[in-house]
């Protein structure tokens, strides 16, 4: 079911409390900020399998359940409501202090975001890039040739292409809602750089946003056969006063026989109905003062 925005006051001594009682995953904490170096140094030792033609082999079927479905990119005290989520740590490793660098009338807009308009995931409206990688249930990623796969479970299973063949991206004139992806490899690492994104859509539950002018670069390693450091750098110099990073880890799904449940979301859906009657509109995107 999809969950409406609620208006939270963010409290750093509530928010620390998530980094408490936090499992261990690939012998690295899991908090972001201390799982990225932890992590990363792994990777140096990991030799990885590979593909028939030699580049890593990242294929299965991943979750990224410490990234709570991105219900806030920021640190989240947690929502007490009944079926609330509970306190997540921000995703952020830079800025150092965890917080997106949104210029001033920026901020303003996101806050003003929660109190204003749907999420329009809740909608059913595809997640965009980087939240992809990080909504709840599981992404399936595929190689093949010159094409590189990721198809979301939850969602109406949204999918992007990540062509790895050296071509150009599109002309900035085409705006997409998951973007143009480019990948190439960085030794054990796969580089992803998504452009023409149409800005219509949220990082999180708590409106955070970007323009059409965002670029996001991605970069997965695997750090042992059955974890992922995923990382993510946005730049946007309409909305944000530098470059800023998220980073969290990615596990693989070893039940045996796992298949991505088929999974319909407009059908039915009554939320967006709800959400309206509740005095919330859908997200224009951006207002540039």
């Amino acid at each position: 079911m999809a969950i409406a925005a609620a208006v939270i006051v963010w409290s750093p001594q509530l928010a620390g409390q998530a980094s408490k009682n936090r499992p261990m995953i690939a012998g690295c904490p899991s908090v972001s900020a201390k799982f990225h170096p932890c992590a990363l140094e792994k990777a140096k030792t990991f030799t990885p399998p590979r593909m028939p033609d030699g580049t890593p082999n990242l294929q299965g079927i991943w979750d990224a359940p410490l990234a709570m479905g991105f219900q806030n990119i920021e640190d989240f005290p947690g929502d007490r409501s009944p079926g609330g989520f509970g306190p997540a740590v921000s995703v952020i490793v830079d800025p150092a202090d965890g917080r997106v660098p949104y210029f001033p009338w920026a901020r303003a807009q996101r806050d003003e975001n929660i109190k204003k308009y749907i999420d329009p995931y809740a909608q059913c409206l595809p997640t965009g890039v980087p939240r992809q990688m990080a909504n709840f249930r599981t992404r399936q990623i595929t190689q093949s040739g010159n094409l590189i796969s990721i198809v979301n479970e939850a969602g109406g299973h949204i999918y992007s292409v990540v062509y790895m063949d050296g071509r150009p991206h599109l002309s900035p004139a085409f705006k997409l809602w998951m973007g143009d992806s480019i990948g190439h490899w960085d030794g054990n690492t796969l580089v992803i750089e998504t452009t023409n994104l149409n800005g219509r859509w949220w990082y999180d539950s708590e409106g955070h946003f970007a323009s059409d002018a965002l670029k996001v670069t991605e970069r997965l390693t695997l750090v042992d056969n059955d974890t992922m450091h995923y990382q993510a750098t946005m730049e946007d110099p309409t909305v944000y006063t530098r470059p800023w990073t998220i980073v969290f880890p990615l596990e693989r799904i070893k039940e045996k026989g796992y298949e991505q449940m088929e999974e319909a979301c407009h059908e039915g859906d009554h939320d967006a109905a709800g959400f309206v009657l509740g005095g919330y509109q859908p997200y224009p995107g951006v207002r540039f003062p």
